[in-house]
């Protein structure tokens, strides 16, 4: 596919989708969307970890409602369940794990795009902000299910309510996100994140995004059985024997992702 709202790059088993529409603060517009949704499928097929960023000062300002008159007949239920369901599948079951690099402003849709990632790492001078009650809606793009199982239902709903601003650093404080970092540390933090997960147990992380998002909804019993599944696999794969004999000789593992 040929991008028109986003950059792509592959690198020692790194992709980097970059959302590239600054001049509107990256706003979620339908063709980006599938981008997304496409970009993220086809990176798991062949990278080892995948990043969402923003290009410019935003991340993603939310669902593009610069088109006032499209804005008022945008219908809202299709969209969601047509346009933003497939992008957001696409992150979550992405096989390989996905850091979500905020840069900037996460709003609406746009926050609720990054908290879809496995990991959230934010620079200091980022936000998220549930703006919706601004317009008369309620959070979407999966924030009504991801925001209380990170920071609670009390965080959640004010949150909700009141549409105010949350800081990297409280969100990080909150538990919403996995660390808020300095503004000049910030790209070089993530990009030593990515390239640590590239070069780690690929099928083991694999296994631990499934049992971990699959802990939401089990029972503990069905957690178990879960758990003894998934590391029965592991324990049978290259990796792991790569990890244990790196362990006895005091070596540094050298994975293979397989």
């Amino acid at each position: 596919m040929e991008y028109h709202t986003l950059m792509v790059t592959l690198h020692d088993g790194v992709a980097t989708i970059t959302l590239n529409r600054p001049e509107k603060m990256n706003a979620l517009s339908t063709q980006m969307r599938a981008e997304i949704a496409y970009a993220v499928s086809e990176a798991g097929k062949t990278a080892r970890v995948v990043v969402i960023t923003g290009a410019g000062k935003a991340f993603c300002s939310g669902q593009d409602l610069g088109d006032r008159v499209s804005a008022a007949n945008l219908d809202l239920e299709r969209t969601l369940r047509d346009e933003y369901q497939p992008m957001l599948h696409a992150i979550v079951e992405c096989p390989v794990p996905t850091i979500a690099a905020v840069n900037g402003a996460a709003a609406g849709a746009g926050a609720n795009l990054a908290l879809a990632a496995d990991v959230v790492i934010a620079a200091e001078s980022a936000y998220f902000l549930q703006a919706f009650a601004r317009i008369g809606l309620i959070p979407d793009a999966g924030g009504t299910y991801v925001l209380p199982r990170t920071m609670g239902t009390a965080k959640a709903m004010g949150a909700a309510l009141f549409a105010d601003k949350i800081t990297a650093r409280q969100a990080d404080d909150w538990g919403m996100i996995w660390e808020a970092v300095p503004d000049t540390e910030f790209e070089a933090h993530w990009q030593a994140r990515a390239a640590h997960l590239a070069q780690g147990p690929t099928a083991a992380y694999a296994a631990i995004k499934k049992v971990i998002r699959g802990s939401w909804d089990n029972s503990m019993e069905e957690q178990l059985t879960l758990e003894a599944k998934q590391q029965g696999q592991c324990g049978k794969s290259r990796d792991f024997k790569e990890g244990v004999l790196a362990f006895t000789e005091k070596r540094p593992a050298e994975f293979e992702g397989r």
